[in-house]
């Protein structure tokens, strides 16, 4: 979903930029772009189920654009024309659905949500089609995978990932491809001039004794060492083991009309960055996708991924199945529907690798440690460890401060399905 949602802002900046290009009054309403975007997929899966939602927004004096999430709305699905489930607000903008739900292929869905304002939206209804299982799953490494300019000094080395399944022939069939790399996470927290707080030692009279209790706190607090520094980072290894989640940021589309019915091979799903040297666990995702759902995910795709030439046509916000029910002519931007799934998971040893991976070294060739390559593969620059802390007890050694592995979009505390330790 973050790809998705990541797809919708560029569309909406290229939008702008297209706009701003052409003529000052267009430029002026630029601008004003105030929507509400939309990112929800129901699956038949026993996975979290979560819908988005966000407004974006145009700043009126520099135009430039801004993502904000859309709280305290009440969201909920009905199933069937019949059944309603509520979803929580879980996090600012994302809305779950009860933890045992998922869905079922042939059943219908429709989002609907209301804003605190009162204002009402509603989808159109979504029949989750069936999806074939994958067959055979394969990567082959390649030095040259990646687009150019995906990564900074012309790294490209990665996985291509193929793909075989049977089409089925008794339907029209419209799939989408996703891809989840999990690596292990060594650092779990970077404060920005500031130090990381795990507790605190507190003392009180309790019946006239002197009671000692530590309490958590688990965050940066201000520092008082080097305040005057413009910049700098203290960095926390993680308390417990955690995985990072990448996912790919393209879209992958296939329509069945010229091969109904026929056996799927090799096609190629994806392009996996090689970014460290330590083993991965790979999973691909087989959706099934309605035809208006393949249809935007189609002009989405050729909004973010086609553009940049003088013929191209001039890019839009893409707006999909989702409505104001008391006016029409709102545009609501995203897409709500339902996808049955099939996965399959690989495990990357990464030993056919012939280039050393994009973490592996720094912008001044310098090797980066084994631990600090994921690290330094997303954030581009070497972890500083933060120093450690006073010892509770007087006489210990200085305590070295861990922080959490937060559950979120891209890392978990739970160790992965199919993880080899």
């Amino acid at each position: 979903m973050r790809a998705f949602s990541w797809c919708i802002v560029v569309c909406l900046f290229v939008s702008w930029v297209t706009l701003g290009c052409v003529d000052p009054i267009e430029q002026t309403l630029a601008g004003t772009v105030d929507v509400i975007v939309v990112d929800g997929t129901l699956t038949n899966r026993a996975e979290p189920q979560r819908i988005l939602l966000n407004r974006s927004r145009a700043d009126p004096i520099s135009g430039r654009f801004g993502v904000l999430p859309i709280t305290q709305a009440t969201v909920e699905i009905l199933v069937d024309s019949a059944q309603v489930i509520s979803c929580l607000e879980s996090v600012e903008g994302i809305y779950r659905l009860p933890s045992d739900f998922k869905g079922r292929v042939g059943h219908a869905y429709q989002l609907r949500f209301t804003l605190p304002d009162g204002t009402r939206y509603a989808s159109s209804t979504q029949i989750m089609p069936d999806v074939p299982p994958i067959e055979r799953l394969s990567v082959v490494f390649n030095a040259t995978s990646l687009p150019p300019g995906l990564y900074s000094s012309g790294f490209r080395a990665g996985y291509d990932v193929l793909l075989s399944t049977r089409d089925p022939a008794t339907q029209r069939n419209y799939y989408r491809w996703d891809w989840r790399l999990t690596e292990k996470q060594h650092w779990c927290k970077s404060c920005y001039k500031s130090v990381y707080l795990d507790s605190l030692q507190e003392q009180y009279l309790q019946n006239g004794q002197l009671v000692t209790t530590r309490k958590a706190v688990e965050a940066c607090v201000e520092s008082t060492v080097n305040v005057l520094d413009r910049d700098y980072y203290n960095d926390y290894t993680c308390r417990t083991p955690c995985w990072e989640i990448i996912s790919n940021s393209t879209i992958n589309l296939f329509d069945d009309q010229l091969t109904n019915g026929g056996f799927l091979m090799n096609r190629t799903v994806g392009q996996v960055p090689l970014l460290t040297r330590q083993p991965a666990l790979l999973e691909v995702r087989q959706l099934s996708l309605t035809r208006d759902a393949y249809q935007f995910y189609q002009r989405l795709q050729q909004q973010t991924q086609n553009t940049g030439g003088l013929a191209d046509t001039p890019p839009s916000a893409p707006v999909g199945n989702l409505h104001n029910m008391a006016n029409r002519e709102e545009i609501v931007v995203g897409f709500f529907t339902a996808s049955a799934v099939a996965t399959t998971r690989l495990w990357l040893d990464k030993r056919d690798a012939t280039r050393l991976p994009y973490g592996s070294y720094d912008e001044s060739g310098q090797i980066v440690k084994f631990e600090d390559e994921l690290f330094y593969s997303l954030i581009r620059r070497v972890p500083v460890l933060g120093a450690s802390a006073t010892p509770f007890t007087p006489g210990a050694l200085p305590r070295l401060v861990t922080a959490p592995c937060l559950a979120g979009t891209n890392r978990t505390p739970i160790k992965p399905e199919g993880w080899r330790d």
